[in-house]
């Protein structure tokens, strides 16, 4: 699934939401993507549109200056009509992209795999 958005909302620690961590944008169709993850716990919620999944493995990140792309299981895709991975273009400034980077660190921490080349 291919999205563009112009920027991220991201929350190391949503103290209105019992401390959870999160990453979500809307797309420029309206659609949104979001990641998301309690302290407490060791998987990973991620929505799209109006469908979550909990990942506790199979899942890649990929920050770049340019792009975020997400990649899940094949067996977690389903209530995301089987799309295996979300590449999403964004303009996110330099000082954005480090605390969304900072996010998505404490997000992914211990599940699957993250890899950032914003430094």
């Amino acid at each position: 699934m291919l999205m563009t958005t112009d920027s991220f909302i991201h929350n190391p620690c949503d103290e209105e939401e019992d401390d959870m961590a999160l990453a979500c944008c809307h797309a420029s169709n309206s659609d949104l993507f979001l990641l998301a993850r309690f302290p407490d716990e060791d998987e990973v919620d991620i929505t799209f549109r109006d469908d979550t999944i909990h990942v506790d493995s199979h899942l890649m990140v990929t920050l770049t200056a340019t792009r975020l792309v997400v990649e899940i299981d094949a067996a977690d895709a389903k209530p995301f009509g089987d799309e295996t991975t979300f590449e999403i273009t964004h303009n996110t400034s330099a000082d954005e992209l480090r605390d969304l980077d900072a996010t998505l660190r404490l997000i992914l921490r211990g599940v699957g795999t993250y890899v950032s080349e914003v430094s």
